[in-house]
């Protein structure tokens, strides 16, 4: 490994050695590896500084330059260190005992295939000889269980689930990169953009979570009413009740479950009416 003084360091990354001395004062630079009275530096060092000067371009401070290197070495995920990772409530992980998987697995068929496969599509993680999950997911497990669903049956729906989820999160990404990031940049010299950050994802993922929740309401209802039709459990299209004839703009809204597709001249009108006529 290539081994540097701070002088050959300051050179390689073009700062000062008194900058080099600061930043391991602020405890963004790790310390040099002695050999005796010498100190030396390699490859990691010249990474670690290059990784600070990009970040301070984008207008972090030093002291949450150190907050981000701080938590990474001690193996926080990035989200948690941004504000929306691992925290107390649904999300925090919980060991699961054997009790538990019996309970998420009526049958008493606790196969260890069956646990391999959740802890493949990361819904299961092992550390330290237990597995654990999240609290959310033994919650919905339980509820399952209550059910009768078959774990196999859990599973499968859980990985086109992350599938779907995957795409959603990757698109609010893309937003976030294409939209927000350059006016992050832009903004570099006003405010420590660590904060920034936090707050646009927090205000993102809530937005992500809300259309997620509200678009699966949406798709619950259609599918059973689907489910309905193809199982014979509602009147035919002629039916019409007797208080259908009724006058009340609420039986109108209860037989009316056409969906008017406008044309764009309609809603054209619409908008250039206001909201007065």
């Amino acid at each position: 490994m290539e081994q540097l003084t701070v002088d050959e360091l300051a050179v390689r990354v073009g700062l000062p050695g008194s900058t080099i001395r600061m930043y391991q004062t602020k405890g963004v630079l790790h310390p040099p590896k002695r050999q005796g009275r010498l100190a030396f530096y390699d490859a990691s060092h010249v990474e670690r500084l290059t990784l600070v000067q990009r970040l301070q371009a984008r207008g972090f401070s030093l002291s949450a330059i150190a907050e981000l290197v701080k938590a990474r070495e001690q193996g926080a995920s990035v989200a948690a260190v941004l504000g929306v990772g691992d925290t107390e409530g649904p999300d925090d992980w919980v060991r699961v005992r054997v009790r538990d998987m019996r309970r998420l697995v009526p049958t008493g068929d606790v196969r260890p295939a069956v646990l391999r496969r959740a802890i493949e599509l990361g819904l299961v993680r092992w550390r330290r000889g237990w597995p654990h999950t999240r609290r959310w997911a033994l919650e919905a497990g339980n509820r399952l269980a209550l059910l009768a669903v078959p774990a196999d049956d859990v599973l499968d729906s859980f990985a086109n689930l992350r599938a779907a989820t995957d795409g959603i999160a990757a698109d609010f990404v893309e937003v976030f990169e294409r939209r927000l990031w350059p006016q992050l940049a832009e903004k570099s010299e006003q405010e420590d953009q660590l904060d920034r950050i936090r707050a646009l994802l927090v205000e993102l993922t809530y937005t992500a979570e809300t259309v997620v929740v509200g678009t699966l309401r949406e798709s619950i209802r259609e599918a059973a009413e689907e489910f309905a039709r193809r199982h014979g459990l509602l009147p035919g299209d002629d039916f019409r009740p007797a208080w259908a004839e009724e006058p009340l703009p609420i039986a109108e809204r209860l037989i009316d479950h056409e969906n008017e597709i406008p044309d764009e001249p309609a809603i054209r009108r619409f908008l250039d009416q206001g909201d007065d006529s």
